[in-house]
């Protein structure tokens, strides 16, 4: 016959002999009987492991700089080929008579390049359409802002300054240097 609740003595496990004989501590700590704690690190353990974070860390952080760099450069890139795709874009329909009565001293280029994002006027068929070479004017990634440096035509090639006759050519404002060696402004 089995009660309820108690397991049937054949399915006990019999105690094992060696556990047996042995004495339970009474009431001392595993530090009173010279027994050292397993759980925990020791100074020794943490100085070399926070040693050893340190170095990674080191080792990475100039890992992600030369990446945000080549990540600023690349968007530099892009923006500097499409405003000036816009720009010889604009000269083509210019110099072909599409678009409207240009300036003489523009010599076709646009004057501004808020004048790429506003659009001009179209002339013959298209007279009645405005036609916009840009969306917006791109961010400049190495100094932060909507700024560019423009050249006109006229302009020295290396000029930091606009004569202000047309939008010929477009640079960054940055005076930092590019993973190439040349200065932002050149490229």
């Amino acid at each position: 016959m089995q009660t309820v609740g108690r397991t049937p003595r054949s399915a006990r496990v019999p105690p094992d002999p060696l556990l047996a004989n042995r004495k339970k501590p009474t009431g001392a700590s595993a530090a009173d009987r010279g027994v050292r704690p397993t759980s925990g690190m020791t100074l020794v353990e943490l100085i070399v492991a926070f040693t050893i974070l340190l170095v990674l860390t080191s080792m990475a952080v100039p890992l992600a700089r030369s990446n945000v760099k080549r990540i600023k450069e690349r968007q530099l890139r892009e923006a500097l080929h499409d405003m000036r795709s816009a720009i010889d874009k604009y000269k083509d329909l210019a110099d072909a008579g599409k678009l409207g009565i240009q300036k003489i001293d523009t010599y076709g280029y646009p004057e501004t390049l808020q004048a790429l994002v506003d659009g001009v006027k179209g002339s013959g068929q298209a007279a009645d359409t405005k036609l916009k070479f840009l969306r917006r004017i791109p961010r400049d990634p190495m100094t932060n802002s909507y700024e560019w440096g423009v050249r006109s035509m006229q302009d020295d090639p290396k000029s930091q300054g606009w004569g202000g006759q047309n939008a010929f050519d477009v640079y960054s404002k940055s005076n930092d240097t590019g993973s190439d060696g040349k200065p932002y402004a050149e490229w």
